[in-house]
């Protein structure tokens, strides 16, 4: 099973619009984040986690040519609202796309883009073709892979993280329940978001999610859904053993 990163940025994206900060105009490609996005890939099967702002551009980089699934964390537009490019994967394997998330999650998809789900009139391009199917705590499975959910909270919301095997990956976290962390005993690889340095009202910062990673232990983590305060290189070097910053186009065997 291969885990792949479409887009490692916080919902602005890296450089940001209007922004001339060093890590704004770096030419380091490292510090280039499109919106938050990743793939699962196991045995020929194609998993999507968010179908972020980015995601045309993100597939056309990495030569994504089939989605079989998608998992969503939540509702907001940074991690939804590229949702309109499935119809390409629909179109072109002839597939209609499952998609998952939480009863939330789901409403508000169904509420915005009442064009895809809701049957009204629709002139020109063609639908999304896609089935919106709620998530409760069981795991369930997808492609050969065990998908278990795990409740997080983004400041006053409830959203969804998702154990895929031995791997965690949870965006957009700014606390993480009791329930949820026994959940994650054990684990082989955690993703996890750290917006920047300043501590933020809806996401972890850097402190609060290295504290994280000493209370769940996971064998190695990833950081992702980062800011422009972030210098790639320069943040790589000053973290913990076994804790590493995220890229876009970064591949792990996990």
């Amino acid at each position: 099973m291969k885990l792949l990163f479409l887009g490692t940025g916080t919902s602005t994206g890296v450089p940001s619009l209007c922004c001339d900060c060093a890590v704004c105009v770096s030419d380091d490609p490292k510090n280039s984040r499109l919106r938050s996005s990743a793939l699962i890939q196991n045995d020929g099967c194609h998993i999507l986690i968010d179908t972020s702002t980015d995601l045309r551009q993100q597939c056309l980089r990495q030569n994504i040519k089939e989605i079989h699934s998608v998992l969503y964390t939540h509702c907001h537009a940074d991690h939804v609202h590229g949702i309109d490019e499935l119809r390409s994967f629909n179109f072109f394997n002839k597939t209609v796309i499952p998609c998952y998330g939480r009863g939330e999650t789901l409403v508000a998809i169904k509420r915005n883009f009442g064009y895809i789900f809701n049957g009204g009139p629709q002139t020109g391009g063609g639908i999304p073709q896609l089935t919106l199917n709620e998530i409760g705590e069981e795991p369930f499975m997808l492609g050969g892979v065990t998908v278990t959910p795990l409740d997080i909270t983004h400041g006053k919301m409830a959203i969804s993280g998702y154990k895929l095997n031995k791997t965690a990956y949870i965006t957009d976290a700014s606390a993480i329940p009791e329930t949820t962390r026994e959940k994650l005993a054990g684990l082989d690889l955690l993703v996890l978001n750290a917006l920047g340095y300043k501590p933020h009202p809806t996401h972890f910062c850097l402190e609060e999610a290295l504290a994280e990673v000493e209370k769940i232990k996971p064998k190695r983590t990833i950081l992702t859904h980062i800011n422009h305060t972030f210098d790639h290189h320069k943040v790589n070097r000053e973290l913990p053993e076994n804790v590493e910053l995220a890229y876009d186009g970064m591949t792990v065997e996990i």
